[in-house]
Parts: structure tokens; sequence; C-alpha cells
């Protein structure tokens, strides 16, 4: 009797169902880089930082690590690329590369205050760059896969990785986060966005900036005057400009280091996203594949076990 229940309870059919969510990433059609509340526009100029309207952001991310007698805190920023994935820093996994001990939580506003289209996901798996160089911020690139994968609703969408796609002076390039408003205040619980200004390698380069520091696969952005910048709490989270002519967002940058914060001609530097878009696409693949098998391995292990 207790068999003959099993191929209904254990079919093929039933089996599919239960990870027909792991395979949402192959099968959505989603669109990237576009913000539902917002309409297809880049919004109005942002001079300065200030609170960012509900859904401004939804690709935006607070990765938050377990600390005991806390709970969970807010650490780092990221970008939603893929319905189960989020890039960030490689540096903010100096805490813990423990993916227990991680949680991501999309479509947030106030870290404090979850709204209904708030998700939190589990992390399955830490990725951080082979070649990531502690000392000089080389390399400063991570991928956080999750447990399992989320649903996209208005407040929640993927932003666009960069593929050969030429960010002009004019375009709108924004920054966002939960990081400290100034190099030694106090971090913000909602979401704080500004616009900056991509700075030429050469002249964040100069002896008087960052004398020579900045690679290839960096990008300096925020404003000669040091008005503009990301601060601690920041890194990770995302350098974005729409591109009018796609009429979407693509992520140009992570955010990754700075001296000081806000200082006259040490702006923010970001990862260079474009120049790790293959070795995105090719983990997000390899670990959704991963996540993918583990979760049939124990469909079947429950099914061995039942017979």
């Amino acid at each position: 009797m207790r068999r003959s229940l099993l191929p209904a309870i254990f079919s093929l059919p039933a089996l599919y169902m239960l990870l027909s969510d792991a395979q949402l990433e192959e099968n959505s059609t989603v669109e990237c880089g576009l913000r539902p509340t917002f309409g297809r526009g880049a919004g109005p100029r942002i001079v300065g930082g200030h609170d960012a309207f509900p859904g401004a952001w939804p690709w935006q991310v607070s990765l938050q690590i377990y600390e005991i007698g806390l709970g969970y805190i807010h650490l780092c920023g990221a970008s939603l690329i893929t319905n189960n994935s989020v890039v960030t820093a490689a540096h903010c996994t100096r805490s813990s590369m423990n993916p227990a001990l991680w949680r991501a939580v999309i479509g947030l506003h106030h870290l404090h205050k979850h709204s209904p289209h708030t998700i939190m996901r589990r992390v399955k798996i830490i990725t951080i760059h082979s070649s990531y160089n502690k000392d000089n911020y080389e390399n400063d690139i991570a991928l956080f896969t999750f447990v399992r994968p989320i649903k996209y609703n208005d407040y929640i969408q993927p932003i666009c990785l960069p593929e050969n796609v030429l960010i002009k002076p004019s375009y709108p390039c924004y920054i966002a986060g939960w990081g400290r408003a100034r190099e030694k205040g106090q971090t913000k619980l909602i979401l704080q966005e500004a616009q900056v200004e991509i700075i030429p390698r050469s002249t964040c380069n100069r002896y008087n900036w960052y004398g020579g520091r900045i690679t290839w696969n960096m990008v300096c952005a925020g404003t000669e005057s040091g008005k503009v910048d990301s601060c601690q709490g920041d890194s990770g989270g995302p350098l974005m400009c729409y591109v009018p002519s796609a009429a979407r967002f693509y992520l140009v940058g992570i955010t990754s280091f700075g001296y000081g914060c806000g200082r006259p001609r040490y702006p923010g530097v970001y990862v260079r996203t474009a120049n790790y878009r293959s070795w995105i696409v090719f983990n997000v693949r390899s670990k959704a594949t991963a996540v993918r098998f583990q979760c049939f391995l124990t469909m079947w292990w429950v099914i061995f076990h039942i017979l």
C-alpha cells in the first residue's frame, strides 16, 4: 500500500513542479533595467543625496549578516541581475565567507520596515573573483546565489549588464545605498540616491587625485568637489547609468573603495562591470545549475528513503 502511493506523490510531473521555481532563470522573459513604478524615463536630476522613492531602484539589494545578540544587520549593497543572484564587492565578504550567515533583502526601502513586496532570501553560494586583491581592490567583485529564486514584481527587477554600451558624459548616472551620509556620520535607514558624473580615468589618476592607482578595471564617479559620493555601508551597491537609446539602466559599476567620503579630488571608485560580464555570466549559469542539481538530488534522496 505504501509503495502504491509513491508514484502519485513523487511522479516526475510532481518533481518537475517542485523544481520549477529553480528553472525560472532560464524561462524568465522579464526585461532588465526598467522601473515599472516610474515608467521608462530616467527621472528628475538629483543634486546631492536624498531619500529615494519606493521602487526607484528595484534592483537595489541589502546584504545582511547575522551577528549574535543583534540579529541581521545591513553590511553591504548589491545589485539584482537574475532572479537567483546578485553581484556585490568581494571585500564585503571579509566579515564571513559562510553563506549560512548571510541573507539578501530585495525590494527594501526602509532598512527596518519591510513592505508587502519585500522578499528575503538565504544565500546558498558565495563566489569571489579568483584574482581579487584585498590590498589594491583589483577584481573586487563577488556573486551571491540564493537558496531559491525570487519572483519579480513592480518593486523588484533586475538591472542590465553592460554589453557594447557606450556611456556618454551626457547620460545620467546614479548611486544608491543605505551607507553613511558623511564620512563620520550615521548610516541611513531610508535608501539614499544621488546623481554622479563619470570622471575620466586620466583625471582620476592625476598626482593630486589617486596618483595612478586607478586601473582599467575601475571607474571613478562623483564630482571634483566631492559633494556627492558613496560611503561606508554603500559598498557593493550599484553605479547605474540610463541609456536613452535603450530606455533602460545599466550596471556600469560596483561600489568598491575611496579615500574618505566626499573629499575633493577623491571620488568613489567602482568596479568596471563591463570588464567582468563574461565572468558574471559564466558563474551565474554554473551556480544556478549547481543549485538545481542539488535540489534534484535532495528530492530523489527523499524518495529513495521513503521507499
